[in-house]
C-alpha cells in the first residue's frame, strides 16, 4: 500500500532504506518524542521492524519528499491500537521539521483511515509539544479535553498526553480539501 501527497510519498520501508532509517530512529529526539508506540532504538530492531511483516489495516509508512535529487527521508507515520482506538502517529527528522509534513501527511492518513472504514481515529501528543498541537487541528483533530498520563519509552517514564480526535463520518472540511487530497494506491502484499 503506497499514498502519494502534494509532495510525499508514503509508503513501506525497502532493504535499501535501512541506512537513512537507522540514523533517523536513532535520534534522541525522535525516541523521546514518541508516543504511539516505541519504535526500535538498535539497529538489530530496526531492521526486524522494517522487514516484519504489517497488519494491512493498521498501515505504517516512512515518509518521503519527492525531490529532483532524489527521495529523501522525511519522516514516519502510521496507526495502531491503543486503549481501544486506532491512533495515529507521526515523526519527522529535525532537519525537515516546520515544512508542512507533518500535517500534510495526517491529512493523507485520515483520508486512508477513512477508506479502511474506521469512523474515528485518535491522535495525542506530549504537554510539553506544543507545536504538535496546531499540526493536529490544522490537519481536522479536534481536542477533547482530555489530559491522560501515558508511559514513554523514550522518556523512560509516565508523561502527560493531550488527547484528540479526528470524526471520519463528518465529510472533509473545505481547509482540508484546499491542502491537497492523498491519492491512494493498493499494490498486493
Amino acid at each position: 500500500m503506497f499514498v502519494r501527497t502534494e509532495r510525499l510519498f508514503l509508503r513501506p520501508a525497502w532493504p535499501e532504506d535501512l541506512d537513512d532509517i537507522v540514523e533517523a530512529l536513532l535520534d534522541e529526539d525522535i525516541q523521546r518524542n514518541l508516543g504511539v508506540a516505541p519504535l526500535p532504538s538498535t539497529i538489530e530492531g530496526i531492521k526486524a521492524y522494517i522487514e516484519g511483516p504489517g497488519d494491512p489495516r493498521l498501515p505504517n509508512f516512512f515518509m518521503y519528499l519527492r525531490a529532483p535529487g532524489g527521495p529523501q527521508l522525511v519522516g514516519g507515520i502510521g496507526l495502531g491500537r491503543y486503549e481501544g482506538d486506532v491512533e495515529v502517529g507521526c515523526w519527522i527528522v529535525p532537519g525537515q521539521r516546520g515544512r508542512g509534513f507533518a500535517g500534510e501527511a495526517l491529512r493523507a492518513m485520515i483520508a486512508q483511515a477513512r477508506a479502511l472504514g474506521y469512523r474515528r481515529l485518535v491522535a495525542s501528543h506530549f504537554a510539553d509539544c506544543v507545536g504538535t498541537q496546531s499540526v493536529l487541528e490544522n490537519a481536522g483533530f479536534r481536542d477533547t479535553g482530555q489530559v491522560r498520563s501515558r508511559y514513554s519509552a523514550g522518556r523512560a517514564m509516565e508523561v502527560a498526553v493531550h488527547i484528540y480526535t479526528a470524526d471520519l463520518e463528518r465529510r472533509a472540511s473545505p481547509r482540508m480539501d484546499m491542502s491537497g487530497s492523498a491519492m491512494i494506491a493498493q499494490t498486493a502484499a
